[in-house]
This record gives C-alpha cells, structure tokens and sequence, in this order.
C-alpha cells in the first residue's frame, strides 16, 4: 500500500507546536504534502525539514508568513520541480512536485479569493494558467497524485451551506465548472469522491474560525487528492483525521494498492 497525506498546517510552526509531526510519524506515509507552511527559509528548522528521516522539498513564498507548500518523502525522490512556471503564483510558493520511478506527488497550494475581489481576480487568474499545465501533466502519461487546498468545493454536497455561499468565493460556478472540466474533459479524478461519493458531514475538511463552524460542523471540502486514472483506481481508503487539530484544516489520507 502507498499512503499519501495532504494537511494544510496555516502555519507550519503553529502546527508543530499542536503535535502534527509526532502525528506524522505515527502515520508512517509514504508521502505527505503540505500546504500553508507560513515560513521562508531561515524559519525551517531540521525538525520541518527532514522530521523523523523523511526528505523534504519546499516551495517558500517571497512574502513573510504567507502560502508556501513542501513534499516529505520517505525516500529521496528522482527529481523535484519548484514552481509551475508562472512568475506571480511562484512568487506565492504554491507548487512542488516530486517524481519516484513512474509516479509523480504535488503539493499545490490555490489561491484563495475570500479576502478582497483583486485576490479573486488573482484567483480567476491562476485558474486560467493552472489549466494547461494540469492539461500538460496527463499528456505527460505518468501516474501523478496532485494533492491540497484547492480552496474550492465542487458540488453542493461538499459544503454545508451552499445555498448562501453561492455568491461567495469557493463555491462560485466559475470555480465549480473549472472543476468538472478538470475531471470530466482533462481526465483527473476526484478520489475521495470516487470511494465515497455521496458522503456530506464526512468529506469536510477545512472550518471556518468563525461562530461555532466546528463544534457544529458547519465544513467545507477544499482539500482532495486530484489523480490520473491508474493510481486513482488503486485508491482503497480514505479518511479525515479529525481527533486531533492541528490547523483550521483536517488531513486528508488516502491509500493506494
């Protein structure tokens, strides 16, 4: 089995200090990827860089405390990409990808358009330089698994209240459509949604701090596991591991056959 994690951690530091490593460790992936690492360079200590022997390869943004994205690997990988090639999103630190034999793992990082309508016109923006490359990596014909915060819930299942989010960045139909080409045109494939495709309180897994959205659940779906077809139909399980926080976002744990 090859177990791959995808945790948004809103804050790298902050997130070790909750226990996600020791909680890492335990989990014994083979691959996990993080997003919203919330530091440059100098922040990174050996315990975020290469925690309990695992190998990590990071995409730091220029600015301080904000976005950033790793992969830890269990073992060294062939090759790693930083960035997808677009100077204003690399600038952001929100791609790596780490090639094993005939299988690639990305962490990605989208953007979020929740805060001002120029960080949605951002957010439009890489949606329309995103696509091609998405496009680039399944002509590509190796098994890919491209996991993150996607900061998008597809359908209405995926959120609890999507009737008032309608208008609201996340669940645009914009949003929603550029994913159903995603996985209905381009040929990706949901994961989750293909071990479980009718499950709503379940799939969450971001929470907004805001009220009680936790304590009662009131969940978006914003994290998947995003894969070409091979690898996506050896996907066997699928969990969110809510028993511990480390982050307004739970890890998302998928294993492959």
């Amino acid at each position: 089995m090859t177990k791959i994690i995808s945790a948004n951690l809103n804050g790298i530091r902050s997130a070790a200090k909750k226990g996600f490593f020791e909680w890492m460790n335990q989990q014994q992936a083979d691959f996990v990827c993080v997003q919203e690492l919330k530091a440059q360079e100098p922040d990174m200590t050996d315990d975020f860089l290469t925690p309990h022997g695992y190998h990590g390869h990071f995409h730091y943004a220029e600015k301080k405390g904000y976005s950033g994205t790793g992969v830890y690997s269990k073992q060294k990988p062939d090759a790693v990409e930083i960035g997808f090639g677009s100077p204003e999103f690399d600038a952001e630190g929100r791609y790596v990808r780490c090639d094993f034999g005939n299988l690639s793992v990305i962490s990605v990082y989208c953007p979020s358009g929740s805060s001002s309508p120029e960080r949605q016109e951002a957010k439009f923006r890489f949606m329309d330089l995103f696509f091609p490359h998405l496009a680039s990596l399944i002509a590509e014909g190796r098994e890919l698994v491209i996991c993150g915060d996607w900061n998008i819930a597809h359908k209405e299942i995926d959120l609890k209240n999507w009737k008032s989010n309608q208008k609201n960045s996340g669940f645009l139909p914009e949003e929603r459509a550029w994913m159903t080409t995603l996985f209905e045109e381009l040929g990706w494939v949901d994961v989750y949604r293909r071990l479980h495709p009718e499950t709503t309180g379940d799939a969450y897994t971001w929470w907004s701090n805001r009220g009680q959205a936790w304590a009662n659940n009131v969940g978006w779906r914003i994290d998947y596991h995003v894969a070409t077809a091979g690898i996506a139909a050896k996907a066997k399980h699928a969990s969110i591991y809510k028993e511990e926080r480390f982050s307004d976002h739970a890890p998302l744990i998928i294993e492959y056959a």
